[in-house]
Formats: structure tokens, C-alpha cells, sequence
């Protein structure tokens, strides 16, 4: 594993892509800081440029270089991060737009798992999206990539069935509105929720809002 992390980062290093683990599904990965890159994600799904992907970091630090985090949010990011939740935060010039679809925010994914983690730390922020032709289910274990994305990706990394097998659950806050919205209901919604209300209560947000 060890062997197959190292090769991994260099690949992403060098413009190339690859099926990862995560806690919730397989990831397709690639630099997301890279047009080029970000570009061969899009081909290998099938996913239209109109659609954006997250990009995934591996701390609170590199979080901070793609996205701006006002102060009285970071408490919340704390308590969910790392972990099955997608953040959608404002980016920062770094972030290209390619990514975003021309949207001013991106979505932010900590993952809970060793292996994206020690992939991450090396090799800078990477694609987070799932590794499937879009539209179609996320896979949750390695046998369930399908040849076609399998076949595109560079390498292929098994860390077994994932923890979750489901998608994040995404939050955005707003700071303008003062209120919490939760998106998508996912992995760890209970909890996600559980956090974000009692914020809200503490902060006299608005509440918490399904989009």
C-alpha cells in the first residue's frame, strides 16, 4: 500500500488521475489546482462542464489556502471536519474556475481516511468526486468502479469497502443570510445536524434550513 501511495502522488504530481478510497465512496482524484487536470476528470466521467466538483484537502491548513473561513464559522468546520461532509465555502483565486463551473464557491471534502489523507498531505488538494460516469451510482468498493472509469484512471488504489457507503452530506453556510443550509442529506446526517443546530441556537442564526 505503501508502494502504490507513493506511485499515486506521483502521478498526481505529474498531471495524471486516480480511483482513491474515502469514508463515504471511491474518489476520482486528480490536482485540482490543475485546469489540465481537472479537465481529464471531467472526460473520464462524462460529466458536463456545467456541473462542478469538490476538491479534498488533508488539514485545516490547507483547507484555508483554497477557501476563505470566516472566523465564526471555523468552530462548526471543526466539529464536522474531518469526516463525511462536503463544506461549500467561498473559494480563493487559487481554486481555477474550471472546477467551480464559474461559481464563486467550492465544495470542500476532509476526509476521515488514512489512505486520501496520506495521499492529500503530499500531493496537494485533489478532485473529490466520485468515480463513476456521472449519473450513474457512486461505487463503494473497488469491484464496483465500472471498467470504463477503471480503465482511464492511471492507478487504482483498493482500500476496501468504504466506511459510510454513501455520499457526504453537504452544508453551506451563509454569512449574509445568517443561516446554515444542509443540501444534500448524506452520511453522518444525524450528527451533521445535531451540530449545526446547536450552532445555530448559540449564534441566533436563523435555524437550519434543507435546501
Amino acid at each position: 500500500m505503501k508502494d502504490q501511495i507513493r506511485t499515486a502522488i506521483t502521478i498526481l504530481k505529474n498531471g495524471g488521475t486516480l480511483i482513491y478510497p474515502t469514508e463515504t465512496v471511491y474518489g476520482l482524484g486528480a490536482d485540482a489546482l490543475s485546469e489540465e487536470a481537472v479537465r481529464k476528470v471531467y472526460s473520464i466521467k462524462i460529466r458536463d462542464l456545467s456541473q462542478p466538483l469538490s476538491l479534498a484537502v488533508s488539514s485545516f491548513e490547507m483547507l484555508h489556502e483554497v477557501a476563505y473561513v470566516d472566523s465564526a464559522y471555523v468552530g462548526i468546520l471543526k466539529e464536522l471536519l474531518p469526516g463525511p461532509v462536503t463544506v461549500l465555502l467561498r473559494k480563493k483565486a487559487i481554486v481555477p474556475d474550471i472546477l467551480t463551473a464559474g461559481s464563486d464557491l467550492v465544495g470542500i471534502r476532509f476526509p476521515d481516511n488514512e489512505v486520501a489523507l496520506s495521499i492529500i498531505k503530499e500531493a496537494g488538494p485533489i478532485t473529490s468526486t466520485s468515480a463513476n460516469v456521472s449519473g450513474k451510482n457512486p461505487p463503494t468498493c473497488v469491484e464496483e468502479v465500472a471498467e470504463e472509469v477503471a480503465n482511464k484512471a492511471d492507478i487504482t488504489i483498493n482500500g476496501g469497502r468504504c466506511k459510510y457507503s454513501m455520499p457526504s452530506t453537504v452544508v453551506v453556510v451563509s454569512r449574509e443570510a445568517k443561516e446554515i443550509k444542509i443540501l444534500r442529506e448524506g452520511a453522518e446526517y444525524d450528527r451533521v445536524l445535531h451540530v449545526l443546530q446547536g450552532k445555530a441556537a448559540g449564534r441566533k442564526l436563523h435555524g437550519i434550513f434543507m435546501s
